[in-house]
């Protein structure tokens, strides 16, 4: 018996998608843009964005995991709605957290990314594993949008913003 509802679960796992999930990093590379006059670390962002397809469809191809609910369907290992959500969500917090008042950016940026992979896994869309290592595959590309971001104007290499 399932104890949280499909429409929730539904529009948990929609936060994935990259209809909501890609304009998020969009606001959030054109606020950077704006407040830094500095274009390096908004595009290091769309261009982690735009290789999460490149790091992710391989793998689906190669392993062809079937899915909790539909074992005759491939393709389902990593989880691609929780790398673009991964990517384009934390990527916008590294992006905007300069600028913020308070600490905000990153945990709201954790809980959205969560609230993916939980609804991608309630739903029964995915198996734990691939939400884990979708989350552990976009490491690497965050890493570059942080230390991007840590390259700003008037700050040196390594130093975080102030």
């Amino acid at each position: 018996m399932r104890t949280v509802p499909d429409a929730v679960t539904e529009r948990l796992s929609d936060l994935g998608n990259i209809q909501v999930a890609v304009p998020v990093l969009a606001l959030a590379m054109a606020y950077s843009v704006r407040r830094s006059r500095a274009w390096a670390p908004a595009l290091t962002a769309g261009l982690a964005m735009a290789l999460v397809p490149a790091l992710i469809l391989p793998l689906k191809e190669w392993t062809a995991r079937p899915g909790p609910l539909e074992p005759w369907a491939a393709g389902y290992y990593p989880s691609g709605h929780t790398a673009t959500a991964a990517v384009a969500y934390l990527g916008a917090a590294l992006l905007v957290r300069p600028y913020a008042r308070r600490p905000w950016p990153l945990p709201v940026a954790l809980a959205l990314t969560a609230a993916t992979a939980c609804g991608l896994i309630l739903r029964g869309f995915h198996w734990p594993l691939d939400v884990l290592a979708s989350c552990f595959l976009c490491v690497p590309l965050l890493l570059a949008v942080r230390r991007a971001t840590a390259r700003g104007p008037g700050r040196e290499p390594g130093r975080p913003p102030e």
